[in-house]
C-alpha cells in the first residue's frame, strides 16, 4: 500500500487504511457484532456484544482505532496499542479486528493488520500480539496465514450455577 498525501495508505483496488475518525463512530459500532464471532457458548451473547460495542468505543475516544475503506464505506476495523509481555518485551496489541461481511476475503483485514505491522516496526516493537477465540476456526487460520504463532492458551472451566 502506498500512502497518499492525507496519510492514508491506499491499494490499487481503491481500499484506503486511515486513523479513525468521531464520525466513523456509528460505522464502527455496526462491526461488533462481528467481533462475537468464537465466542465460547457458555458466555452471555448479550453480555459480549455491550463489551465489544466498549471495546470500540473507548479504541475510538482514546484514537487508538484504524479504519479501512473503499468508495466511502468503512469495511473494517481495527484498534491497536502498545503493551508490555511478561518477558519485558513491548509488543504492538490488537485489541479489535472486525471486518463487514460483504468486505471479508477481500484483503480489508490484512491491509488492516499490514497498517497495524507498520505502525509497530515504526515504535521499534518485537512483536503483534492478539487473542481470539479458540473456537473462531475462521479468524485462526487468517492469522496463521499471516503468520502468527499460537504462543499461549487460555483455559477456562465454566461453572454451573449455584
Amino acid at each position: 500500500m502506498a500512502v497518499d498525501r492525507n496519510g492514508e495508505q491506499r491499494d490499487g483496488r481503491g481500499l484506503a487504511v486511515r486513523a479513525a475518525r468521531p464520525d466513523d463512530s456509528e460505522g464502527v459500532l455496526a462491526l461488533a457484532p462481528r467481533l462475537l464471532e468464537g465466542v465460547a457458548p457458555w458466555r452471555d451473547p448479550a453480555g459480549a456484544l455491550r463489551a465489544a460495542q466498549g471495546w470500540l468505543t473507548g479504541s475510538l475516544d482514546a484514537g487508538a482505532l484504524l479504519v479501512a475503506e473503499a468508495d466511502g464505506r468503512l469495511l473494517g476495523v481495527i484498534s491497536v496499542t502498545e503493551q508490555g509481555h511478561w518477558t519485558g518485551a513491548r509488543d504492538a496489541y490488537i485489541g479489535e479486528l472486525a471486518v463487514s461481511p460483504e468486505a471479508s476475503r477481500r484483503g480489508a483485514g490484512r491491509a488492516l493488520v499490514a497498517a497495524v505491522t507498520d505502525w509497530a516496526r515504526q515504535r521499534g516493537l518485537e512483536s503483534v500480539t492478539l487473542q481470539t477465540g479458540a473456537a473462531n476456526a475462521t479468524a485462526r487460520a487468517f492469522y496463521a496465514a499471516l503468520g502468527f504463532a499460537e504462543e499461549e492458551v487460555r483455559l477456562t472451566l465454566p461453572l454451573d450455577p449455584a
